[in-house]
């Protein structure tokens, strides 16, 4: 099972943003970025792009609310037509797109502490903010 370690950046919220997505030994495989975004498409993204490196994968990700919409809400979202009871689905095209990939991948989604120096994450985080500042593969 491939390992990969995503982040997302933006500054301000909203604002420049930037994605990165690392490889299990840290080196980086995806960057991307957008003019004006939030850090929650951008954790989406990176997400995304993991998810399409491969059909089956871990991600290690310290965004619990990716983890808990592709694991608890999307799937109710969707048998409900993509209507939830509170209003209206925010970053609705993002998360039809990452939860579509979620449930046709064997991906096993890792929680992990956010600016805790867990090395990988720090330096995910670290080229996520390179990315919002325009910098590419």
């Amino acid at each position: 099972m491939i390992e990969f370690w995503t982040d997302g950046s933006a500054n301000p919220n909203p604002g420049p943003g930037g994605f990165a997505v690392l490889d299990g030994e840290g080196n980086p495989v995806a960057l991307g970025g957008s003019k004006n975004t939030t850090n929650i498409r951008m954790e989406g993204m990176a997400l995304l792009m993991a998810m399409r490196r491969s059909p089956e994968s871990k991600i290690n990700t310290d965004s619990d609310f990716w983890i808990k919409t592709l694991t608890q809400y999307a799937p109710k979202w969707e048998k409900n037509n993509w209507v939830k009871k509170g209003g209206e689905i925010k970053n609705l095209d993002l998360v039809k797109l990452v939860y579509n990939e979620y449930k046709n991948r064997k991906i096993k989604l890792n929680f992990v502490y956010g600016h805790k120096g867990t090395e990988l994450n720090e330096l995910a985080d670290s080229w996520a903010k390179r990315a919002r500042k325009g910098e590419r593969l």
